[in-house]
């Protein structure tokens, strides 16, 4: 009986935490370059009274065993890095990829991590930077005379100056990883690499399977909230259904300790 109790808790535990992950997809739907987390449970160990196969004296076995399961267990949280919706700003410093890949962007420590974030500025000295003044890499600096910047779908970045001239700054590389969802998120959306992600390969934007760059748009999050809102109510409705069971047990328990002989 008090297994049951136990039970129902790693249950509850479980959508607690479902929904902390449902929770957090929805608060980050107009986050440019956002990947959805998704969570994934696994039963828990069981307790064997009989186990199937057993010999039985009638020189034949027991079909089946007798197995009681004891609850269940976060297994992992999988990032689910597909396409999100490009949607056209305008703006010649925002940059989307369609594709696979990932920017370079050089942190304060000198490591480099990696987003599909292309929302880019220039700091004070010309140079494309994130939101936050992080470095792009490879490292790009727009000269203070020109007049107009240009990004390729391949990553050759340009230029034209006040004289009528074009000048080119350069190439923006991509990388992209073996296992992508094993890269460690750090937030700023920001992505490091782990043991489980792989190194980084780097290469041309529309060359060997990386995806394009395009100009003037952003790629927004992948979160369906229609299907976030779907699992917020499952989540919620599995709690509910878990703490009935608590409180089933008890009662139980209850009716048990009152018995009279």
């Amino acid at each position: 009986m008090m297994n049951s109790l136990y039970t129902a808790a790693t249950g509850m535990w479980a959508q607690q935490f479902k929904m902390d992950t449902v929770s957090n997809n929805i608060a980050n739907v107009d986050t440019a370059g956002y990947k959805k987390v998704k969570a994934e449970f696994q039963d828990l160990v069981y307790s064997y009274s009989k186990n199937a196969g057993a010999a039985t004296a009638q020189n034949s076995t027991t079909p089946t065993g007798i197995y009681v399961g004891h609850g269940v267990k976060l297994a992992a949280t999988t990032r689910i890095f597909t396409q999100g919706t490009i949607e056209n700003t305008g703006n010649a410093l925002d940059l989307a990829i369609t594709g696979d890949g990932f920017f370079q962007i050089q942190l304060q420590d000198g490591r480099i991590a990696y987003t599909r974030d292309g929302q880019f500025k220039l700091d004070n000295q010309g140079r494309v930077v994130t939101a936050n003044g992080l470095l792009l890499v490879p490292q790009l600096t727009v000269p203070a005379d020109s007049v107009a910047l240009t990004v390729s779908p391949d990553g050759i970045v340009s230029v034209e100056m006040a004289d009528g001239t074009v000048q080119e700054l350069g190439r923006i590389t991509l990388v992209r990883f073996v296992n992508p969802a094993g890269l460690k998120a750090i937030g700023d959306n920001l992505f490091v690499a782990t043991p489980a992600s792989g190194e980084p390969v780097e290469g041309t934007p529309g060359q060997d399977g990386f995806g394009t760059i395009l100009q003037g748009s952003v790629e927004k999050s992948n979160v369906d909230v229609v299907k976030e809102m779907v699992d917020m109510i499952t989540a919620m409705r599995a709690y509910e259904f878990n703490s009935r069971s608590i409180m089933t047990a008890d009662q139980m328990l209850q009716t048990a300790a009152n018995l009279r002989r």
